[in-house]
């Protein structure tokens, strides 16, 4: 569909002529941040807005949707620091990435929810397990057991008796998707089932990019994006339905320009798969592998940071952290 039949005023016609987006697949799949083209935010969710609608009517854009009354639970990282950047945690019900280079500790935090799902809510959890659906390396069984080992540790705010009475293990249900059909059939049938018996209250993607990357060429661009919209519109369905955090852990790209509005200057990355996908998550996280070390007792970590790239109930802004043996937690500077 061509730009000029979206109902759009001349100042975002003109911005995207200049920029020679001239369909509503150029928008949604360009890789280039709309803000940069002169627009105001509320000029950028306008025309998202009609882009979406004209692509697929039926498709809700997350970030622009929750206007609606929210549930106010949140589901703790298990650190108070990092706690704070994001008020409580990951909002239940809705979809949150968390993106970064590899080694950045993406997967660490993902397996940290997994465990802090499991604690009663005044400990900020939900009382219940996880879904961990691996779509790429296999899932890190030893790892998770020294986490689980390390709780009393990393969580000094809940009573080790209650902690000693968790079966944690027992709790996360690991599936592996090696390719889109055996991710939908997951997704459509396992999941829902576990979540229907209130087995699992979080849902975990590791990571999404794995596979549509792989499927797709560059000239496939059109059906990779119907097939990420599909993906994502179950996501929500079962997010919404169920009340559920679902966390998709995403790959990043390379950029040529460091004057992206949404990440610092000194990054030379963005996250993957574009605006097409990046218009259906409400959360976007990135976390940042930096050059220098921080220690604690005998170890030593390479610091990390973890960032607030866009969400409507959260300021921009970063925390510096770590990772040890009993997880991930923020660094104090």
């Amino acid at each position: 569909m061509d730009c000029e039949q979206l109902e759009l005023n001349p100042r975002i016609r003109a911005a995207l002529r200049r920029a020679d987006l001239r369909t509503v697949q150029d928008i949604l799949c360009s890789s280039q941040d709309l803000h940069t083209l002169g627009l105001s935010r509320s000029d950028v969710q306008l025309l998202l807005r009609a882009a979406a609608q004209a692509y697929r009517p039926q498709c809700q854009i997350t970030a622009l949707a929750l206007r609606g009354e929210q549930s106010s639970l949140r589901l703790s990282t298990g650190c108070v620091v990092l706690n704070e950047l994001l008020r409580g945690g990951l909002p239940v019900g809705r979809v949150t990435e968390l993106s970064g280079e590899s080694g950045a500790g993406k997967t660490q935090l993902a397996l940290q929810f997994c465990l802090s799902v499991q604690y009663p809510v005044q400990h900020g959890g939900l009382d219940s397990g996880a879904v961990f659906i691996s779509t790429e390396d296999s899932f890190p069984s030893r790892r998770l057991q020294q986490l689980i080992r390390e709780q009393p540790n990393l969580r000094s705010d809940v009573p080790k008796s209650l902690i000693d009475s968790i079966e944690f293990s027992n709790n996360i249900y690991i599936e592996h998707a090696a390719d889109l059909d055996s991710l939908q059939v997951c997704l459509t049938r396992r999941v829902p089932l576990l979540l229907a018996r209130g087995k699992a209250r979080l849902l975990v993607v590791d990571s999404v990019a794995a596979l549509f990357r792989s499927e797709f060429q560059p000239s496939d661009w059109l059906e990779r994006n119907k097939q990420l919209i599909r993906f994502s519109s179950k996501l929500h369905q079962l997010g919404r339905e169920y009340n559920t955090p679902v966390l998709c852990v995403n790959q990043v790209t390379e950029t040529h320009t460091h004057t992206h509005t949404h990440l610092p200057l000194s990054s030379s990355v963005s996250p993957a798969l574009g605006l097409a996908w990046a218009n259906q998550v409400m959360v976007r996280l990135m976390m940042h592998r930096l050059q220098g070390t921080v220690s604690q007792g005998d170890q030593s970590s390479a610091l990390r940071r973890l960032e607030v790239v866009f969400a409507p109930h959260l300021a921009r802004g970063d925390r510096n952290a770590a990772i040890w043996r009993e997880g991930v937690r923020g660094v104090q500077t």
